[in-house]
């Protein structure tokens, strides 16, 4: 019996970065974390979750899991659960993980924590989830009634990675899955190829917000993302504008960064933004707002307007990477 599962994500041979962030934050409850790996072809993926902060990984392979078939993946993920009977279920909240964990969570009879960004170890055994509230406006921490597994969804990037020890131990579950299993079919994958940096761990990320004015000043964002080395990112209401794609939104309900340095240009620090950078170990804030909420969490903040004052910090930048 394992305490603690993980649903482990991957995808072109490389198990995700979710898989780590959840093994850290199954960590910090205590007892053995597994990860459950299921799909067609796994080989050498068990090696990387163990890398990731596995204790135990389980592998499940076949035909029926290869691609991202939630309903495949549910039936499988159930009969794993109730053979490995976990006290907590830890999903990513990630494209398919929104589909499967509530549909696994209901088979088995349980509750399921949303959107979370936190977990920690309560009373008797029952966990508690922290997750934004009133559109991030504060945070509630909720707890399970009787039933285990306790099934918790975790925001991808909410939770620092630990690195593992590798010497996991690996055991194969065999599941009995049929056609009739898959009502939905998955027809065809199309990889949009952007040629940028993507948030998700990104060490540096510069990003534009309303104060911007339109879209063009985001090609000045761009370059001096270009010479931090980092990604590119975007408020809400720059992208609900169509100044740039929502793939670069950063908040409640865009992206969840944990950069070394994050740069903001135009973006007064809403909290539903705020939700999604808090982790951020150094923030640098330009706004003429001075009392934009953005201040209140920058460790370092210029007042004034970004047309003047961007300039002048992109040569800073530019003096120190030619020297």
């Amino acid at each position: 019996m394992a305490d603690v599962l993980a649903f482990g994500e991957h995808s072109g041979g490389e198990v995700a970065s979710i898989t780590a962030d959840l093994a850290a934050a199954g960590r910090g409850l205590g007892g053995e974390v597994a990860v459950a790996l299921l799909g067609d072809e796994l080989s050498g993926l068990a090696e990387q979750a163990a890398a990731m902060g596995a204790d135990r990984v389980y592998t499940v392979e076949h035909p029926l899991l290869a691609g991202e078939s939630a309903d495949a993946i549910t039936s499988a993920l159930e009969q794993v659960c109730r053979r490995v009977r976990p006290r907590v279920l830890l999903v990513g909240k990630t494209a398919i993980g929104r589909d499967v964990g509530p549909r696994v969570a209901f088979r088995l009879g349980v509750g399921a924590a949303q959107d979370s960004v936190a977990v920690e170890g309560g009373e008797s055994g029952r966990v508690v989830a922290t997750r934004p509230v009133y559109g991030g406006s504060a945070m509630a921490r909720v707890t399970f009634g009787a039933g285990d597994p306790q099934v918790v969804m975790m925001r991808p990037g909410a939770v620092e990675p630990a690195a593992g020890g590798g010497g996991s131990e690996v055991e194969a579950i065999e599941v009995e899955l049929d056609e009739s299993v898959r009502r939905v079919r998955h027809v065809e994958t199309v990889r949009q190829e952007t040629g940028r940096m993507p948030l998700d761990g990104a060490p540096v990320v510069v990003a534009g917000g309303r104060g911007l004015g339109g879209p063009e000043p985001f090609a000045m964002v761009e370059e001096l993302a270009g010479l931090l080395g980092g990604a590119v990112g975007a408020s809400r209401a720059a992208c609900d504008a169509g100044w740039v794609d929502h793939s670069y939104q950063v908040g409640l309900t865009g992206a969840t960064i944990r950069p070394d340095l994050y740069v903001t240009v135009g973006i007064s620090g809403a909290s539903q933004h705020m939700a999604g950078c808090s982790g951020s170990k150094h923030i640098v804030a330009i706004d003429k707002d001075a009392d934009a909420n953005i201040f209140k969490e920058a460790s370092f903040g210029v007042v004034g307007d970004w047309s003047k004052v961007l300039p002048s910090f992109m040569e800073a930048v530019r003096d120190l990477v030619r020297s």
